[in-house]
């Protein structure tokens, strides 16, 4: 570490060698991972969502506080049933200039774009993974096209069979973004890597694995309180060096303006025990931070019909209780994480959402000899006869699960660790092929229903995202309940109750609640954060404006 404290002096030395110039307003991130669309219909993830957020637009959009506010609908009503939603649309809001519009410019968006998008994501010939979030829709409603429907080119309606609260905050998701139909029609699949949007940038050039480019819409319909059209950037640029250490580099030399997330291959030299930014760059770099909504936890394969988990100990209760008792989330954190994030002490739903109340749902502490006991209950004292157990994880969080694996060893539990590529282990999580896997479930949208939908027993993957496949008829019951009320400390107190019994059961380990941390350079304004990690750029810009000062 300290030899890598060193090399980073020299490459600032070295940088601020070079002397003040000035370039384009431009904005570059690195992508590790890759982008494997940017259609909207396949945003999935937060790496299609970052570039998907800048090209598209849609209903409505969530604020910094996680608010549901005004998008390409400037204002919308219900009913009194909660049924039927009517929205008012923008009369100025263009998609990206074309050559297949007339006259190559943008064209106003209207109510029926609306009506082809939405519908599109519900297409089973389009096999979007956002299908489920209008499971909600009636479809059955006359005249309308499977429940949407476009009264005039300003005012549209979506019909639900049943009150969902949470509705709005859906359409506040990339899958619903407004997209151009007779585009799509012309150039098919090639819609993926060519996108035409309504968003703040425009799609310019897309190298794969190697450069994105998006460039400034000048026909952009929001402006900032003066009046002044958004967005202030000239272009954003997207690279996609794989490794993290070598991205990390290019930040430190100027080459790339941010950094996100805590990674071990800069963990240490940019964050302190205490987690706060390393005093040695807090002349040149910024560290942005807040909760994140995203959990991430440990999951069993509980359904005892599927091989992997066929004659598992991790199907007894008490097994799978004895993990969540056997390590010390506190001393994880310290160690591993430099204190970036809250242990998971308070069930599924993580700290930043409305409904978060670790009084109300009690988790896991650390404590060795309750989970001694509780193997010798499950018949395997001080473990013995107990199986090995193989835990899957990818290379990013090997660190943790090494970690949980030296721990439970102490109580008697044999981890055998696997390490699959990204792809891959996705796949065989939402097939059933994993026996103990690591997950991640960033929220979707601001709301516990987001994050206990996950044990519905109608979810069960790879259709949908309970990878566990949990079953349970009163949970079920419970959580169809939570979706038609109304109150909202009614549904709160049910959202509790739900945590507390996935808790109860023991159906994951919960390991962290995230945090979103950036470093940015210093001379980088109004970029911000909030608890969905959403990557907004609309109000980014370099002080002075048009200056990027290279140190």
């Amino acid at each position: 570490m300290r030899a890598l404290s060193i090399f980073i002096s020299i490459l600032l030395l070295s940088a601020c060698s070079h002397s003040t110039q000035e370039r384009k307003n431009i904005f570059r991130y690195n992508e590790s991972k890759g982008i494997p669309t940017l259609d909207p219909a396949f945003a999935r993830n937060q790496t299609i969502i970052w570039p998907v957020n800048q090209i598209f637009n849609g209903l409505l959009q969530l604020d910094r506080d996680l608010l549901v506010q005004p998008c390409i609908a400037k204002k919308w009503e219900c009913n009194i049933d909660g049924t039927e939603y009517t929205f008012y649309l923008r009369k100025d809001v263009y998609f990206h200039k074309h050559p297949a519009f007339p006259m190559g410019k943008g064209r106003r968006v209207i109510a029926s774009d609306f009506v082809y998008s939405l519908t599109r994501i519900i297409d089973p010939d389009l096999a979007s993974p956002g299908k489920w979030i209008f499971n909600s829709v009636n479809r059955e409603v006359p005249g309308s096209e499977q429940g949407f429907l476009a009264v005039s080119d300003t005012v549209l309606k979506i019909f639900l069979k049943e009150p969902f609260p949470g509705f709005p905050g859906l359409l506040t998701m990339p899958y619903c973004s407004v997209v151009p139909k007779e585009i799509i029609e012309s150039i098919g699949e090639d819609f993926r890597k060519q996108p035409v949007g309504t968003g703040p940038f425009r799609f310019q050039y897309w190298r794969e694995d190697e450069k994105l480019v998006l460039l400034r819409n000048e026909d952009y319909f929001e402006t900032d309180a003066e009046g002044k059209r958004l967005p202030y950037l000239d272009a954003v640029n997207i690279s996609f060096t794989r490794d993290k250490q070598s991205e990390f580099m290019e930040f430190m030399m100027g080459r790339l303006d941010f950094l996100s997330g805590v990674h071990a291959a800069y963990k240490d030299e940019m964050i302190m025990r205490n987690g706060r930014l390393n005093p040695a760059h807090d002349e040149k770099v910024k560290m942005i931070s807040q909760p994140y909504l995203n959990t991430e936890y440990l999951g069993f394969l509980l359904d005892p019909e599927l091989k992997a988990a066929q004659e598992s100990p991790l199907l007894i209760k008490e097994v799978r209780q004895a993990i969540n008792y056997g390590f010390d989330r506190a001393k994880m954190m310290k160690y591993m994480r430099n204190n970036i994030g809250q242990p998971a002490n308070a069930g599924f739903v993580p700290a930043g959402m409305p409904s978060f109340n670790p009084v109300r749902v009690v988790g896991y502490r650390y404590d060795p000899d309750y989970a001694r006991e509780l193997l010798s209950v499950a018949g395997f004292p001080g473990g013995e006869g107990l199986p090995e157990i193989t835990l899957t994880t990818t290379s990013d969080y090997l660190d943790l699960c090494e970690y949980i694996q030296h721990e439970l060893y102490e109580i008697g539990i044999v981890l055998n660790l696997e390490v699959n590529t990204g792809a891959a282990f996705r796949d065989r999580m939402a097939n059933g092929q994993l026996e103990f896997f690591r997950g991640s479930w960033i929220a979707d949208y601001p709301d516990a229903e987001n994050y206990l939908s996950v044990f519905y027993s109608m979810n069960h993957s790879p259709a949908g995202p309970n990878y566990t496949r949990f079953t349970d008829p009163v949970y079920d019951s419970l959580f169809e309940t939570a979706l038609q009320a109304l109150d909202k400390d009614f549904r709160y107190r049910i959202y509790w109750q739900l945590d507390s019994m996935i808790m109860e059961e023991a159906a994951i380990v919960p390991l962290y609640y995230d945090q979103v941390v950036r470093f940015v350079p210093k001379d980088l304004k109004g970029l911000g954060s909030n608890p969905m990690n959403l990557l907004d750029l609309k109000r980014a810009y370099w002080s002075p404006p048009g200056l990027r000062v290279k140190n």
